[in-house]
């Protein structure tokens, strides 16, 4: 008989984010696979009886084949990420590597939502998120930066408002200050713009700055970035999008 794999988000930072359903799957598991960080966010949720499965980061093709191999071999698996894992996550990697297989050896497969960086930076921010919006990653690991700017031109002169995953790293500085001079062509330096860095975690910091004075060097890979759209108004410390469009907020 195979097991069961639940490809757990643990939303964005501490328990308080955690859903219920996420928490009993990772306190079911026999086995708990997922990048360290992401396992000591969890810690509080696993015992002695259970196998925790550690790996580094960069690891993530390797860390779903493990958890499908061990689900498919009659184990209770909890793979967990940070956020939701369907957004940047683990899921698309663990269902892909599921569905490699032949289906009498395939374990079931269930994936648990969680709360994504850019809804708590949004609820941090106030409501920039009340319209259709955009994610994107500026990171270019797994796709050139030339398919990055060609979607980021796209959400730009769509005017959607813009959520910025992966906006800047040690290794990668120079991303981030490109994204402002191609939105500049489509929107006035006045847009609004929201940064939350470790939302939902003791570290927690929330900033407002405008394109015009969006500074790069505020912002690491734990920064969400929130670049309102033309019906994006400042309210006093709150970035709030009209609901209607044509209408300000």
């Amino acid at each position: 008989m195979t097991g069961t794999l639940t490809v757990v988000g643990l939303g964005p930072g501490g328990s308080a984010h955690r859903t219920r359903a996420a928490e009993d799957a990772i306190r079911r598991a026999q086995v708990v696979l997922g990048y360290r960080a992401y396992l000591s966010a969890c810690a509080d949720l696993t015992g002695p009886d259970q196998r925790l499965l550690p790996s580094d980061i960069g690891a993530e093709q390797q860390r779903a084949e493990d958890a499908v191999r061990t689900a498919a071999d009659g184990a209770d698996v909890a793979l967990v990420s940070s956020g939701d894992a369907g957004i940047y996550g683990m899921a698309s990697l663990a269902l892909t590597a599921a569905a490699a297989l032949p289906a009498a050896q395939r374990p079931l497969v269930r994936v648990i939502p969680g709360i994504t960086a850019a809804v708590a930076a949004a609820a941090l921010l106030g409501a920039p998120l009340a319209r259709d919006f955009a994610c994107l990653t500026l990171s270019d690991v797994l796709a050139p930066w030339e398919a990055v700017e060609v979607r980021l031109r796209a959400v730009a002169a769509a005017d959607l408002v813009l959520a910025l995953y992966n906006p800047r790293s040690r290794d990668r500085s120079w991303q981030l200050s490109r994204a402002r001079d191609v939105l500049v062509e489509y929107r006035t330096g006045d847009t609004p713009v929201g940064l939350v860095t470790n939302a939902g975690r003791h570290s927690e910091r929330v900033e407002l700055a405008t394109l015009a004075t969006l500074d790069p060097a505020r912002v690491g890979m734990h920064t969400v970035v929130i670049i309102g759209g033309g019906g994006t108004s400042r309210l006093g410390d709150w970035l709030v999008t009209a609901r209607s469009l044509g209408a300000q907020a």
